[in-house]
Parts: structure tokens; C-alpha cells; sequence
């Protein structure tokens, strides 16, 4: 049900879920136990995004730079992937939940790629909110891939560099037919994009928290989304109170 405080929706809203080995060690924990709390945000989120009315939820689940974190803490990090996937998918799909996988998917460990690859098969068809899973994703590497394809159809003759514009950039990214995001949160204080997303949030509005991702929960989304619609949107024109008053 939509929260009748919320007077606009973002039609999608991403995440980079930050602060989980902080929030362990503020409390003298292991790390993993963080990444284990963060789950249970992820959760609570997916829920209270559904119940909001959000179309796209994307969360910046394991970025291309994280395989250079110790290899203990890579283990439990995909260890926490397999289970969500395992543990949760039957759930997502029963709540007409659909899964999308975002990120470099060739170099992926062949025990972690099928997983990824059945969470999409099985939910293909859902209707209700789209999840996406930014895994293995960097947004530089994204572009260098769009890139990539555009300059092999140059190649083929398919395409005329002078034909290249943005929509055939878009159209080659990870994200091609989801919409760019209205609304980009991050947690634990930092206020940088950190590789996430940068294509696509040239005009996204960014809500920086200062809560750590295992405290994140529903009071804070709606509360992200009450900031978001109290923003004046231009995307680079003139918004409709500046015309209004002759500004």
C-alpha cells in the first residue's frame, strides 16, 4: 500500500548498502557478523519498497573492487550471496518479485554465476517490483564494455561511429530497459558515488545517511522518499515554481 504521505514516488531507487564492517566493529564483532545484520536490512527493504510503490530497486551488492578485500571476508560475503538466493528466492517469487543480475559476469566463479542466472530464469516474469542485483558491477567497467560492443559494430559495419549517441550507449549498458534511477541513497556517512551507477545518475537526487546499512529499515526508506519528493527536479531546465514567479 502507498504510504499517502509520500506525494511522488521515484519510480526506481538504488542503493550502495555501506557502513556493515563498521557497525561489527562499533560493537567489538566480527565482521561478518555486520554482512550478516546487513541481510536482514536487505529484507526489510525489499519490503518496505514493494509496499511504497517503488517499480526498481537496485542494490550495490559486491563491487568489482571488493575481490581485493581478504579472502576470508570475500568467502563470507559470497557465502551470504548463496543463502540469500537459496533462502529467498522462493519468497520474491511467490511476491511476484523479479530479479535482475547487473555487473561483469564472464570472469565470475562458475559455483556463484548459475545461482545469479537461476534467480533471473525463475523470476522472468514477474510483475510487481523489479530487484536489482549489482554484483561484480563497477560502473567503469560497465561503460568500458558498452564501449566495447559499440566499437564492434563500427568494426562490423553494423553502426556508423557518427551514429553513436547517448540512447546507444544506454541501450549497451547492464541497466538497458530499466529506467535511471530518481533517487540514489547511500549509508554510513560517505558521500560519494564510488563507481556506482555514474552513466545513470546524471540526474538522480542523492540522500546521503549517516546510519550504518545493519541499521537501515523501513522508517529510514520512507523517510529517504519523503526527502526525494521535496526536491525541485529540473534536469537542467526551469522548474515549474521558477516559471511561475518569472524567474
Amino acid at each position: 500500500m502507498v504510504n499517502p504521505e509520500l506525494a511522488i514516488i521515484p519510480q526506481h531507487v538504488a542503493i550502495i548498502m555501506d557502513g556493515n564492517g563498521r557497525w561489527a566493529n562499533k560493537r567489538g564483532l566480527p565482521r561478518t557478523v555486520g554482512h550478516s545484520k546487513g541481510v536482514e536490512a536487505v529484507r526489510e527493504t525489499v519490503r518496505a519498497a514493494g509496499d511504497a510503490g517503488v517499480k526498481y530497486l537496485t542494490l550495490f551488492a559486491f563491487s568489482s573492487e571488493n575481490w581485493s578485500r581478504p579472502e576470508t571476508e570475500v568467502r563470507d560475503l559470497l557465502g551470504l550471496l548463496r543463502r540469500f538466493i537459496r533462502q529467498d528466492l522462493a519468497e520474491l517469487h511467490r511476491e511476484n518479485v523479479r530479479i535482475r543480475v547487473i555487473g561483469e559476469r564472464e570472469k565470475l566463479r562458475s559455483d556463484i554465476l548459475p545461482l545469479l542466472l537461476e534467480a533471473e530464469e525463475t523470476t522472468r516474469f514477474n510483475t510487481a517490483l523489479t530487484l536489482i542485483i549489482a554484483f561484480n558491477y563497477g560502473a567503469r567497467d560497465e561503460i568500458a564494455r558498452a564501449v566495447a560492443m559499440l566499437a564492434r559494430d563500427v568494426e562490423a559495419g553494423i553502426l556508423k561511429a557518427s551514429e553513436i549517441d547517448p540512447e546507444k550507449i544506454s541501450a549497451r549498458l547492464d541497466t538497458a530497459g530499466i529506467p535511471d534511477p530518481d533517487l540514489i541513497i547511500r549509508t554510513s556517512g560517505e558521500e560519494r558515488l564510488s563507481n556506482f551507477l555514474l552513466w545513470q545518475a546524471a540526474y538522480s537526487e542523492l540522500v546521503f545517511l549517516p546510519d550504518y546499512w545493519p541499521d537501515f529499515d523501513r522508517k529510514l526508506f520512507l523517510d529517504a522518499l519523503k526527502t526525494y519528493a521535496s526536491r525541485d527536479r529540473r534536469f537542467g531546465g526551469l522548474s515549474d515554481k521558477t516559471i511561475a514567479v518569472g524567474g
